[in-house]
């Protein structure tokens, strides 16, 4: 059984992955209003939103270095603050520029704290000896539901400048109450490790980031795998409505469904993770779940009824939801926080790619089988997990 120490930090992660996602799902519904605030046309908004990619990009790989530097405590902390603060800033602008500018700063808080706590996490992972990374992913899914729910709740009544500073005061709290415990402990390492340590478990300030070939290309092959989960997740967030609308006739209540089934599957996985991780293994919880989700897209995008497409989104949720847990704690267990960031970053970059390239293929085919790319993703994810069942 773990102590209470780990117990205790196992709640502390959780409570930041959950602020994490409650904070950017409230960011994320707010922002047709914001657009209206600015005027800025579509085309505008989307370069404003790249500042939010641009940002994260920018700052993932520079937040690993800092927790080798520093230890991933600190920085999640510090990036808590940051996030809680710069959630604040977009309603504060009128012009797309500012808002760009506003969205870089939010976007690099945002990837800092994800790199952050992916790799406090694998930390603990290892400590545990037990495969519960998909359980911090739940929370983040939880905490984007209700961020999601609330500001729908709240769109109605309350401005987007008292939203988010409301959002950011409950990020401060949250952080006031968490951080201390937080900081009190120091990254735990694996029971029998008596001399030495691998990069994952070292102390702060300690270590390298240079990585032999063999370790960089294994963390390369398992941020493909993050890619092609995100990719997934970043065109049913964007599409999956719309092609319950436009291609199958819905009505908007029903369309908005589709993505509500989707990610109440993706949490109902993660929250089962850890139980299909001890019992099949990570290479198999992989290449079961990338060929699910396959199977699920290809139902959900080609099927000529709605009952038939929402259990198609309801199956790519299941299959999809602990992909990219996985893979970022491999990766991390083989090159730490250094490994959580390239992993991280390709992931990021995969739910960036996902959107437009949806967009282009749907108008040179159509938009279903534009969607067919996802199971496509999902099944190389399969393939690559089966291609690493004797990595580290």
């Amino acid at each position: 059984m773990p102590g209470p120490d780990l117990t205790r930090l196992r709640i502390v992660l959780t409570a930041f992955f959950a602020l994490d996602g409650f904070v950017f799902a409230g960011w994320v519904v707010r922002i047709p209003a914001i657009k209206e605030q600015t005027g800025a046309s579509a085309g505008a908004l989307g370069l404003a939103l790249l500042g939010v990619s641009a940002g994260a990009v920018v700052t993932m790989t520079l937040t690993g270095r800092l927790c080798r530097r520093y230890g991933s405590h600190p920085v999640t902390v510090v990036c808590a603050v940051l996030l809680s603060l710069s959630v604040t800033l977009p309603p504060l602008t009128h012009s797309v520029p500012a808002l760009g500018a506003a969205l870089f700063v939010f976007g690099s808080a945002y990837g800092g704290i994800n790199v952050a706590f992916n790799s406090a996490a694998v930390d603990l992972v290892g400590a545990l000896r037990r495969p519960i990374m998909p359980t911090f992913h739940a929370a983040f899914s939880l905490g984007g539901m209700i961020g999601a729910g609330l500001g729908g709740l709240v769109a109605g009544s309350l401005s987007p400048t008292r939203h988010l500073l409301g959002l950011g005061i409950i990020g401060l709290l949250v952080t006031a109450l968490a951080g201390p415990s937080l900081l009190r402990q120091a990254p735990p390492r694996p029971p029998d490790e008596r001399t030495g340590t691998r990069p994952s478990e070292a102390a702060p300030g300690t270590g390298s980031d240079r990585l032999d070939p063999r370790t960089r290309r294994l963390v390369v092959v398992f941020g493909l795998i993050a890619l092609c989960t995100a990719y997934g997740e970043g065109a049913l967030a964007d599409w999956g409505a719309l092609h319950l609308q436009q291609d199958l006739g819905s009505s908007a209540g029903a369309a908005a469904i589709g993505y509500s089934c989707f990610a109440l599957a993706m949490t109902i996985g993660r929250l089962t993770g850890t139980t299909l991780l001890e019992r099949f293994g990570r290479t198999r919880t992989v290449v079961i779940g990338g060929s699910v989700a396959a199977a699920g897209m290809l139902l959900g995008s080609l099927a000529p009824a709605l009952w038939a497409a929402l259990l198609g989104y309801l199956i790519t949720g299941l299959g999809l939801a602990n992909l990219f847990p996985v893979a970022v704690e491999r990766a991390g267990t083989l090159a730490g926080p250094s490994g959580v960031a390239v992993a991280s970053t390709l992931g990021y970059g995969g739910m960036l790619l996902g959107p437009p390239a949806i967009g282009f293929l749907a108008e040179w085919l159509s938009l279903s089988v534009a969607l067919t790319s996802v199971a496509a993703l999902a099944g190389l994810a399969a393939l690559i997990g089966l291609g690493t069942r004797r990595a580290g």
